[in-house]
């Protein structure tokens, strides 16, 4: 029961967050189902599991999170994020806002920048890219994840992400081992991902969104 609680949470988080509701407000909910369904005592799982996990978690990536945001509006507000949504735009046209997002985020994780500190420096060129195209803002976290947080975190030959240097010590191997399949599984990863973007995008301009 206590496996089955927290898969069916995170599936209801997932889903909710995704109809637009907010995570600070579903996050702690979710906990408290998930302690329910486990039938373990709400209230202590609430006060001690939950609230010390997340205290734990901001104090420690807080300080990036804070650097991420002024990182991130520095680049807004001196308009580069404009000038580099517009040289997308020339480049690959407004109809390829998904596209220009995902190689954004792409060729900056795989640059060595952390994820963290990309998500704030891609969010407003996303935000100017999508508004260009007219695509719903729903839609921005996942093209963001997708450029950054698949292929080029655990596929791509030679990238800087931790996912790929934690196993080097244990099996001997160097950042680019097996680069046939990481190239192969960077293109089904980042294939699928703009197909399953392109057609939500498309459902989303019939629904007028």
């Amino acid at each position: 029961m206590g496996l089955a609680g927290m898969l069916a949470s995170l599936a209801l988080l997932i889903w909710l967050a995704y109809r637009g509701w907010s995570v600070l407000l579903l996050a702690p909910l979710c906990a408290m189902l998930a302690a329910l369904i486990s039938g373990q005592p709400v209230l202590a799982h609430w006060t001690q599991t939950f609230m010390g996990s997340t205290g734990r978690f901001l104090a420690q990536f807080f300080p990036l999170f804070l650097l991420g945001s002024l990182f991130g509006k520095l680049m807004e507000d001196s308009s580069s994020v404009d000038a580099v949504a517009q040289f997308m735009i020339d480049k690959l046209g407004s109809r390829h806002a998904l596209v220009a997002v995902v190689l954004g985020g792409a060729l900056v994780t795989y640059g060595g920048v952390s994820l963290f500190v990309a998500f704030f420096v891609l969010a407003p060129m996303a935000q100017a890219l999508f508004r260009s195209a007219n695509l719903p803002r729903r839609l921005m976290p996942a093209a963001i994840m997708l450029g950054t947080a698949t292929f080029t975190m655990s596929a791509l030959p030679g990238t800087p992400a931790l996912q790929n240097a934690i196993p080097m010590p244990f099996f001997g191997t160097t950042p680019f081992a097996a680069p046939g399949l990481g190239v192969i599984a960077s293109i089904v990863m980042a294939g699928f991902g703009l197909w399953w973007l392109s057609r939500v995008a498309a459902s989303a301009r019939r629904n007028g969104e």
